[in-house]
């Protein structure tokens, strides 16, 4: 019954505000500054804030030839061995050299920024799937103190993507699917202020959609009844909730969900800044 209450304020909360940005997940207890060090070093210039000359092209440059028969400048090769350095600050604050394993026996597959997670479960399968890409928020604005305070602190990033959550059931003609995302704010009921004492912690995912779809479409059918949850009764989607729970997409789910991505976001991001340095160079 708590459970239940918390999860009607939550979703009183969700009607009252426009969907916006992913939420900052406090739980991790991560500093979101949301910066790549390579946009750390651009702006280690002047105090005006532009960007270093090394980048900056004010003139025509002079062409250097080179055997691959393509176009080659000072500005190439300035960049080039901008992002040699790059490259290797990124890959020293890398905390994960190897993908983080997801507990409750999850199968991985990964397809370039695509990533699958599979479980069985007494004959069900379960299906997650999401995209790394576009799963950075935005920066947000600061206030001093706090500026001055993340220049002290290396700045980390967190990847909170959007994720699609596909249950087959053996014999059925299609799967019931719910379209997922962390929602901008993260809202801690007080059980004391419902009902006299403690305090439980909300859920830190929410549904945005539900449809039945084909099993394995990637995309969904527009002729498919699509359920969003923005005006649906609080009793039915709690019930929602307690059947993703049952099938292990929780709390727990969602936190390393969150550790596996911003692992996969990293790995994908170093790996194209080297695919950049090699095209620049030409090698």
């Amino acid at each position: 019954m708590l459970k239940s209450v918390s999860r009607a304020l939550q979703l009183a909360a969700r009607l009252s505000s426009a969907p916006s940005a992913p939420a900052i997940r406090p739980a991790l207890h991560l500093s979101r500054t949301f910066t790549r060090s390579i946009w750390s070093l651009s702006n280690s210039g002047p105090a005006s804030g532009s960007r270093p000359r090394l980048l900056t092209v004010t003139r025509a440059l002079p062409t250097v030839s080179c055997g691959c028969g393509s176009l080659h400048t000072e500005g190439d090769k300035a960049f080039g061995e901008f992002l040699t350095d790059e490259i290797k600050e990124e890959k020293k604050i890398q905390k994960n050299k190897s993908l983080p394993k997801m507990s409750g026996g999850w199968e991985l597959e990964l397809n370039g920024t695509e990533a699958k997670l599979i479980r069985s479960l007494s004959g069900e399968k379960v299906t997650i799937t999401f995209n790394v890409n576009n799963s950075i928020p935005p920066q947000l604005e600061e206030e001093p103190e706090q500026t001055q305070k993340g220049q002290e602190e290396e700045p980390e990033i967190v990847s909170t993507p959007n994720f699609v959550v596909e249950v087959t059931k053996p014999g059925a003609k299609n799967s019931l699917v719910f379209d997922c995302h962390f929602p901008e704010d993260e809202l801690f009921v007080s059980e004391q202020s419902a009902h006299g004492d403690g305090e439980e912690e909300s859920d830190i995912f929410a549904i945005r959609e539900v449809s039945f779809q084909p099993e394995g479409d990637v995309d969904w059918k527009e002729t498919s009844y699509t359920l969003n949850t923005d005006s649906l009764d609080w009793a039915l989607y709690d019930h929602l909730m307690d059947f993703l729970a049952d099938r292990g997409v929780d709390n727990t789910f969602a936190d390393e969900l969150m550790e596996l991505s911003t692992a996969l976001e990293h790995q994908e991001y170093i790996k194209f800044l080297e695919d950049l340095s090699t095209f620049v160079k030409c090698k």
